[in-house]
C-alpha cells in the first residue's frame, strides 16, 4: 500500500474509534461515521485485492522464470542438438533450432520458443529420422502452455494491482474529506474541554514521515498549522 494512502486510512481509523468512543447525539452525525465506516471498510478489501495482485505478479515471474530454465535444460537443448545432426540431410535446421542469443527477454524467448516448436512439427519426419523425441516434444509443449499461463497471471495480478492502488487514493482522500466533514462538530463540542479537544485533534491528524532533528511531536503532511497552535485534519 502505497505510504501516504495508508497514513490516512490509519487516521480515518483512529477518527472514528474516537467518536465510537464519544457518541454524539445529532442525527446528522451518525450518517457521516457510517459513511466513515464503509470507507474504511472498503479501503480493507481494495487493500487486500491490492496485495493479492502482488502475490499473483510475484509467483507468476519466479514461476516464468523456472519454466524458462526447464525449456533450455531439456526440450531447447534436444532440438538444438537433433537440428545439428539433421543439418546433414537439410541444411537450414542447423540454424534453425539454434536459440538466438538475443532472446533475453521473457517476452522474446517465448515467442522464439514458440518459433522453435512450431518449426519441429514442420520438420519432424525429418527431426525423427535424426532422434527426435515424441514425449521431450510433447512436453516441450506442456511447458509452453504453463508458460503462457504464467504470463497471463502475472498480467491480470498487475492489472489488479495497478486499479488497486488507484482505488485505494481515491478511498483514502474521501476518508480525509469525511474526518474534515466531522471536525467541525467535534471542535465544537470539546471547545470547553481541553484534553478531549487534544484527543481529536491527535486522533484526526495524517501523520507524517520523521525527519532527522524532529521532536516527539507527530506532524502533517499537509503543510503548517493554522495561527494559534491548532493543527486540523490534512488533506
Amino acid at each position: 500500500m502505497n505510504a501516504e494512502s495508508r497514513r490516512k486510512i490509519e487516521m480515518g481509523a483512529r477518527a472514528l474509534e474516537f467518536c465510537r468512543a464519544h457518541p454524539d447525539t445529532e442525527p446528522g452525525t451518525a450518517s457521516v461515521e457510517a459513511r466513515l465506516e464503509q470507507l474504511l471498510a472498503r479501503a480493507n478489501e481494495v487493500a487486500s485485492a491490492q496485495r493479492e495482485g502482488l502475490i499473483h505478479a510475484r509467483a507468476a515471474t519466479a514461476r516464468k522464470a523456472d519454466l524458462r530454465r526447464a525449456m533450455l535444460d531439456v526440450p531447447i537443448a534436444h532440438l538444438a542438438e537433433v537440428g545439428e545432426v539433421a543439418a546433414s540431410e537439410e541444411h537450414e535446421l542447423g540454424k534453425t533450432f539454434r536459440f538466438k542469443p538475443g532472446a533475453s527477454t521473457l517476452l522474446a524467448f517465448r515467442t522464439a520458443a514458440r518459433g522453435m516448436a512450431s518449426a519441429a512439427a514442420v520438420h519432424q519426419e525429418v527431426l525423427a529420422r535424426h532422434g527426435l523425441s515424441a514425449s521431450v516434444m510433447a512436453e516441450f509443449g506442456q511447458l509452453l502452455d504453463q508458460f503462457d499461463a504464467a504470463v497471463a497471471l502475472g498480467n491480470d495480478g498487475r492489472t489488479a494491482h495497478i486499479g488497486a492502488t488507484r482505488e485505494l487514493r481515491t478511498v483514502a482522500q474521501q476518508i480525509v474529506q469525511t474526518v474534515r466533514v466531522m471536525d467541525g462538530r467535534n471542535r465544537q463540542r470539546f471547545a470547553e474541554d481541553a484534553r478531549l479537544l487534544g484527543s481529536w485533534l491527535g486522533a484526526s491528524r495524517v501523520l507524517g514521515r520523521r525527519r532527522p532533528g524532529a521532536t516527539d511531536e507527530p506532524v502533517t503532511t499537509e503543510g503548517p498549522p493554522p495561527p494559534g497552535g491548532d493543527v486540523r485534519p490534512a488533506a
